[in-house]
């Protein structure tokens, strides 16, 4: 089968390498080329070896944009510019393969997502995690109901970051909630849908950046479940990143640290699925972060070919976001839709 065309809108999203190396080693994907707003920037990604280092960088955005034989992008802007520059993708005529968050302007995620749909293209969101070993296994036990009715969901997925990140991320309300949290809520609304209440608390507690918010936690209410993300950028290296899912019937904890991952932790009342009663340790297959990023790839490209339907239908690439601008403030629960 002949490869599918595409191209790289931007390079500063913390995702944009992985993604670019993605494309460039993906037998079924002809790099076309990357576009680089900022020609500092283009000139440190220019110096790249390996794999990356006869990459074609395109003048202007315009070369990619109106070729008609790239059909897809990915986009992979800075987290303040990445909403607009998929606008542009999608008013181009092109499916998006697009990096995580979907930007601060509800409405404006709304339009684009109302365009795509009607052009009949696809966006796929960047949150990696959907194609984890771990998270998958978990979630496929909930969704089946092995674990009975969820009741409580508890994420924990703390970093470290330098001054100079915090600075950039910084720019966002709630800081590294913001920038992190949707790969959680991603997870959480997959299994229990649209929160009927939410609550933030962001706070600055290092001090290293004044105002960033570098110590937080969300908290999403549901009729009959509870769920909590906590996200600091200050924990000590390596991270001790955890993922808890807890009903009446079973838990299952992804053990920490989930990256690469390594087992989870299966608890069950009664024996089921092929599963003994009582607790046991569940081995799963480790994935590096290159893996995962691959392995997006993988889903899109057979999505835009008609070999699978879309693993996140474009309701819930909505609902994460509108969940993420609710606990952070950005969307009223009284504007929220229903």
């Amino acid at each position: 089968m002949i490869p599918l065309r595409m191209a790289q809108y931007g390079t500063k999203h913390g995702h944009a390498t992985g993604k670019l190396l993605a494309l460039a080693i993906n037998p079924d994907v002809e790099l076309a080329g990357v576009y680089e707003p900022d020609p500092q920037q283009r000139l440190q990604m220019q110096r790249a070896v390996g794999p990356l280092r006869n990459i074609h960088w395109f003048d202007d955005r315009h070369e990619m944009l109106d070729d008609p034989s790239i059909v897809a992008i990915a986009s992979e802007g800075p987290n303040s510019e990445s909403l607009e520059q998929t606008a542009e993708i999608v008013a181009a005529g092109k499916h998006v393969w697009y990096d995580k968050p979907a930007g601060e302007d509800w409405p404006r995620w709304q339009q684009v997502m109302a365009e795509a749909q009607a052009r009949g293209l696809y966006v796929q969101m960047g949150y990696m995690f959907r194609y984890h070993n771990g998270f998958r296994r978990i979630a496929n036990w909930a969704r089946s109901g092995l674990l009975g009715d969820i009741f409580s969901i508890r994420a924990h997925m703390s970093t470290w970051i330098s001054q100079a990140q915090r600075a950039v991320i910084g720019v966002h309300e709630a800081g590294i909630f913001y920038d992190l949290a949707g790969h959680m809520l991603d997870q959480i609304v997959w299994l229990l849908g649209r929160p009927t209440r939410v609550a933030g608390f962001f706070y600055n507690h290092s001090g290293i950046v004044p105002g960033f918010a570098d110590n937080t936690l969300g908290v999403l209410e549901y009729e009959r479940a509870i769920a909590f993300v906590d996200i600091a950028a200050m924990e000590p290296r390596p991270m001790a990143r955890r993922f808890e899912v807890y009903g009446s019937r079973g838990s299952a904890i992804l053990l920490e640290p989930f990256e690469p991952g390594h087992a989870i932790r299966l608890c069950l009342e009664e024996a089921d699925g092929g599963y003994r009663q009582g607790e046991q340790r569940i081995p799963i297959s480790a994935q590096s972060r290159q893996e995962l990023y691959d392995r997006e790839l993988e889903a899109f490209i057979a999505v835009i070919r008609g070999r699978q339907a879309p693993d996140r239908p474009s309701s819930h690439e909505l609902l994460v976001q509108e969940t993420l601008l609710r606990v952070t403030g950005q969307v009223a629960d009284e504007y929220a839709s229903t």
